[in-house]
């Protein structure tokens, strides 16, 4: 009966040993920088619609101010603002070029003081190179490079999770914006 015991609680001891070496391990393994598992750049062009410009418009006032209208954007920073959009994707930075994809979602100006945003938007992929939608959602800076959370997706980006680093690629007045979307994911199914 003795030795039974000894050996259970060499076999326990090891066990223990075991699980507190591999949870060490996993440790290290997050102390170090973490590789994305997916990388990909996009652009999406954003034509707001000013009055005159339906037909070729992506995006659109819904929500104003007192002082505001549906057509220009507010002063104060465009404080109030709700744009929605429906913006084309494209693998370079040439709004004619064939799009990938289509971005859908809203921004809205939040602050009255400071020029900021917060964004919450899909990418949506229905071509052959990609399917599925991939998630974005938070506070935009409107520095000319910042950063937004993925926070899921569908597709061939299931529950996808990582960083997209915006840059603001070109500006025409308040009518035309383009973005250049730079897509590192760190969880990738």
């Amino acid at each position: 009966m003795g030795a039974t015991r000894v050996i259970e609680t060499l076999v326990l001891s090891l066990l223990l040993f075991l699980s507190g070496s591999s949870a060490t391990q996993r440790q290290k393994t997050r102390a170090g920088p973490r590789l994305p598992c997916k990388q990909m750049v996009f652009y999406f062009h954003d034509i707001l619609y000013n009055g005159e410009n339906a037909k070729n418009a992506t995006s659109a006032i819904v929500g104003a101010p007192a002082w505001g209208n549906r057509t220009i954007l507010a002063g104060q920073n465009h404080f109030g603002n709700v744009v929605v959009f429906d913006d084309p994707i494209t693998l370079d930075n040439n709004l004619h070029s064939i799009p990938v994809g289509r971005a859908q979602g809203f921004y809205l100006y939040d602050r009255k003081d400071y020029f900021t945003a917060w964004l919450g938007f899909s990418f949506f992929f229905n071509s052959t190179q990609y399917r599925g939608t991939i998630i974005f959602a938070g506070a935009d800076t409107l520095n000319k490079t910042r950063d937004i959370s993925v926070i899921g997706g569908t597709g061939d980006f299931f529950m996808a999770r990582g960083i997209a680093t915006l840059t603001t690629d070109a500006v025409e007045g308040d009518v035309y914006s383009r973005l250049q979307v730079y897509i590192k994911l760190f969880e990738c199914w």
